[in-house]
């Protein structure tokens, strides 16, 4: 628990780095390649950050001590990714995301970095098997399902903020410059371009599943399950959504807590994936350029989400058996709320 909290803070400040739009180019990209060193330096901090997240640069000596508390192996797993971030951080500075290679390459950096880093913490505890760790491939496809499903959901915040992360290769079939696919006239066009680019996502739908059928244990498997969930369940809101173009789309918090209940084995997660890509292909337009694509990827997904197909899977708690649990914690709580009030209620009534 503490290394995962540790590396999400030490990347959630070198991505404080990378966002802070008031650091120049050349102070910036040095910054970046180096930052992992900055984790040796007691006293290192920075302080003229003028991002939201900046406590974390300001207060880095407190993160860089509790490093270093850590175990070795645990430090070096966390250097090493930190380095390797930065570098590629520092790269997609200077250059825009042009073909579907360097999307990867970008996803790779910035998420995929982070599932082979939290897979090697994984194994290094020695609550998951050493294969966890091993195979990069796997756990860098478990960061590229939710940054390219982020990216894509977020295409008009990340207009309105100056950022383009939607590769050239594939919006320039639809467009001239991204930016005019939120304009009105070109809605056809950009609901395509969107259906697209979710196609290239689900392609890492059956990597999410083979690494999540490897997981032994149940906080590991839930901690990793949930975010993947979440994602398929928002790739189905989106697509073929004009509202990507207008606003936000988000999944009902209700939606959410019912994913968050029942994620909590391998054959659960399978049957949820199975709901959201068949929720999916419903809405698939025949007039659609990529509809063939995704009728595809939809039956590559099929044929290892259906009940009964060649995966292994671990015992897990009853998914029933959670949520009765969930459910009784939080009537519990909405009981004692209640009659907290009340009583608060009832002394103020003496009182007066």
């Amino acid at each position: 628990r503490h290394a995962v909290c540790i590396f999400y803070l030490v990347l959630r400040a070198l991505d404080t780095v990378e966002d802070d739009m008031s650091i120049p180019l050349d102070v910036k990209v040095p910054m970046l390649h180096e930052f992992h060193s900055h984790l040796y330096q007691p006293d290192w901090k920075y302080t003229e950050s003028k991002e939201k997240d900046r406590q974390v640069l300001e207060d880095f000596p407190t993160i860089s001590m509790e490093f270093r508390n850590l175990s070795k192996v645990y430090q070096d797993v966390i250097s090493d990714i930190c380095h390797k971030m930065g570098v590629g951080m520092a790269e997609f500075l200077e250059k825009k995301v042009d073909s579907q290679h360097e999307w990867d390459k970008y996803c790779h950096y910035v998420a995929g970095l982070v599932g082979i880093g939290l897979s090697r913490l994984f194994s290094a505890s020695e609550l998951e098997d050493s294969i966890v760790g091993q195979d990069t491939d796997l756990a860098n496809s478990m960061g590229l399902f939710l940054q390219k499903t982020n990216i894509i959901r977020d295409y008009l915040e990340d207009q309105l903020e100056g950022r383009e992360f939607w590769p050239r290769e594939v919006w320039s079939r639809y467009a001239k410059k991204l930016s005019d696919l939120a304009k009105p006239e070109n809605i056809d066009v950009a609901v395509q371009c969107l259906n697209e680019l979710i196609t290239n996502a689900l392609h890492h739908v059956p990597d999410v599943l083979t690494y999540l059928s490897r997981l032994k244990n149940q906080t590991v498997f839930n901690f990793c399950a949930i975010p993947q969930v979440m994602a398929i369940a928002t790739l189905a809101a989106c697509y073929n959504n004009q509202q990507v173009f207008r606003g936000v789309v988000k999944i009902r918090k209700g939606q959410a807590v019912t994913l968050m209940m029942d994620a909590t084995n391998i054959q659960a997660v399978k049957a949820i994936m199975y709901q959201y890509v068949e929720e999916i292909y419903q809405k698939i337009p025949s007039t659609d350029p990529s509809s063939n694509k995704t009728q595809q990827v939809i039956a590559s997904i099929r044929a290892v989400s259906l009940p009964g197909s060649p995966m292994a899977s671990r015992h897990h708690y009853s998914p029933i058996y959670l949520s009765c649990a969930m459910l009784l914690a939080a009537l519990s709580w909405q009981y004692l709320s209640t009659l907290s009030k009340a009583t608060e209620e009832y002394v103020q009534a003496g009182d007066n």
